[in-house]
């Protein structure tokens, strides 16, 4: 349930003020509490209404919000907790609380090496020590890809913050196909993860293309903050828009595509689409499906054809059906060794 901000604040307000059993609290009180509270929120004169603040404490003493607040009313106008040492802060943690609470910690420590996440870092570190001295210890029931051994995940903070702050970098970098180790000037512009790996996408200069250098084969980094930023407004989603995966080329591999997909595969294709151009041509008889989309013919897409196997068939365009052919032939002189 979506809870208002003033709410939240006028909850802990009514709380604050019945755990003070010295003093008698009528429903005025605990209105010019709240307003009091309010105001100093606010910094500014809020109407808190008659209305609002009994409904309040139904809300408390219902279990909507988990509260089940044993408020009572005494000598028919003074409000009070049957239990003296309740408070709504210190409600115990429900089973699915508790489930609910480890798998947001797993989700947020996946973003650990960000300063955006780093400064909830004791946070989550205290809701964790929490969660697992208020539980026993369990198999988590939401699992997330992770590879916490990718080398350069240690650069995602340097590299946000460049972009954040617009420096140009002096990147030492080595790529699988380089002998030896190469500094680029480089003018940052998006942190791209794709298959689990992460790419720094930008600009060596103003006359050469838009490039993305993988995090696992830079060496080091450094600032050229003499160097002006190159800033071309870039944007993210009009770049990729017609790319699966990282690597993104230019409008002569922008292709139609029709692929035909076997009666087992086509259901998760349909309900997980390829990219955000598939469309469903026509459902077979058999129960297979024909698909077309329109994405560059990179790397990556190649790969991610070959990686359904004999389900899918390129029917077009012919070059790419050919290509496909060509490296299944390949594929099976592999599997036909003499003896095998």
């Amino acid at each position: 349930m979506a809870l208002h901000k003033n709410a939240l604040i006028r909850y802990k307000t009514i709380d604050k003020c019945l755990q003070n059993q010295h003093r008698k609290w009528t429903l005025n009180d605990l209105i010019d509490a709240c307003s009091d509270a309010l105001y100093e929120y606010e910094g500014r004169d809020v109407n808190v209404s008659k209305r609002t603040v009994q409904l309040d404490i139904q809300m408390m003493r219902s279990d909507k919000l988990g509260y089940n607040a044993p408020i009572e009313v005494y000598e028919k106008k003074y409000y009070r907790y049957e239990d003296d040492s309740y408070s709504i802060t210190d409600i115990p943690i429900t089973e699915s609380d508790m489930n609910v609470l480890t798998e947001t910690v797993e989700m947020l420590k996946q973003f650990k090496d960000f300063s955006l996440f780093s400064e909830l870092g004791g946070i989550i570190q205290r809701l964790e020590d929490k969660v697992y001295t208020e539980k026993t210890q369990q198999a988590p029931i939401i699992h997330l890809d992770k590879n916490e051994q990718l080398k350069g995940l240690h650069f995602l903070e340097p590299l946000y913050q460049a972009i954040l702050k617009r420096i140009v970098l002096k990147i030492t970098y080595q790529s699988f196909r380089a002998r030896k180790p190469s500094i680029i000037t480089f003018h940052p512009y998006l942190l791209k993860e794709f298959n689990n790996r992460w790419f720094i996408v930008g600009n060596k200069s103003e006359r050469e293309p838009t490039i993305n250098l993988a995090l696992d084969r830079i060496i080091r980094i450094d600032y050229d903050f003499s160097a002006p930023y190159l800033n071309i407004g870039f944007n993210g989603d009009d770049y990729y828009k017609h790319t699966i995966g990282v690597t993104v080329l230019n409008d002569d591999h922008l292709e139609d595509i029709r692929l035909k997909i076997d009666a087992w595969n086509a259901p998760y294709v349909i309900t997980k689409p390829l990219h955000h151009s598939q469309q469903v041509v026509e459902k077979l008889d058999d129960g297979s499906a024909i698909f077309q989309l329109r994405v560059h013919i990179n790397y990556e897409f190649e790969r991610l054809m070959l990686g359904f196997g004999d389900s899918l068939e390129v029917l077009e365009p012919s070059f790419l059906r050919t290509r496909m052919i060509k490296k299944y032939k390949r594929a099976l002189e592999n599997y036909e060794a003499e003896g095998v």
